[in-house]
């Protein structure tokens, strides 16, 4: 497979498997702790949604031809939260990914190097996946953070479970040699 081809497959992958992470922190929640801050100065988790659908939106929507910051973008907005209820929260969130990876999917290897621009910044195609691959990720860390918080001992690890490290290494170290994306069994195991 060619790089750019093999790039562009291995980042979709990593998008889906942070967008499942944040779903599944999500699905473990009690619709009003989605909105619950812990102080004046933190985001609650549908105010971090409401903040990663709104860059998703401004950044993919016509994402080779206009400057990723959109005249119509409020950021500020996004850290002001109105949404009422979990349905709303996940609407947001749907919006926003399918607007990124309808666009994603769509790029073709050829593209890569071509310039986008962010509030004037000339990127490649590439350090613009790049930066959204560092900055969306960063956000579900929060969200998955959070909710952990929120669950206390009521939460279903996303992860490693604490002390199955053990048994993690054993399951993959038994297997043949092979390659593939670490997301391919990831994104199966959450499922």
């Amino acid at each position: 497979m060619e790089t750019a081809q093999s790039y562009l497959e291995s980042v979709k992958k990593q998008f889906l498997y942070y967008k499942m992470l944040g779903e599944k922190a999500i699905d473990q929640l009690e619709p009003q702790q989605l909105f619950v801050a812990i102080n004046e100065d933190t985001n609650s988790i549908a105010t971090i949604i409401k903040h990663i659908s709104g860059n998703m939106l401004s950044r993919w929507t016509d994402f080779l031809t206009s400057d990723g910051e959109k005249e119509w973008r409020n950021r500020d907005a996004e850290f002001e939260n109105d949404l009422q209820s979990k349905e709303e929260v996940l609407e947001v969130w749907n919006k926003g990914w399918n607007v990124f990876l309808e666009t994603l999917n769509s790029l073709k290897p050829e593209q890569l190097s071509d310039i986008i621009y962010i509030r004037n910044e000339g990127h490649t195609v590439i350090e613009a996946i790049n930066r959204q691959l560092a900055h969306y990720p960063y956000h579900v860390g929060q969200i998955v953070f959070y909710a952990k918080q929120l669950k206390n001992s009521e939460w279903n690890s996303l992860s490693i479970p604490k002390n199955k490290s053990g048994n993690y290494n054993a399951e993959k170290f038994a297997k043949e040699k092979e390659i593939k994306n670490f997301t391919d069994d990831e994104l199966k195991r959450l499922k």
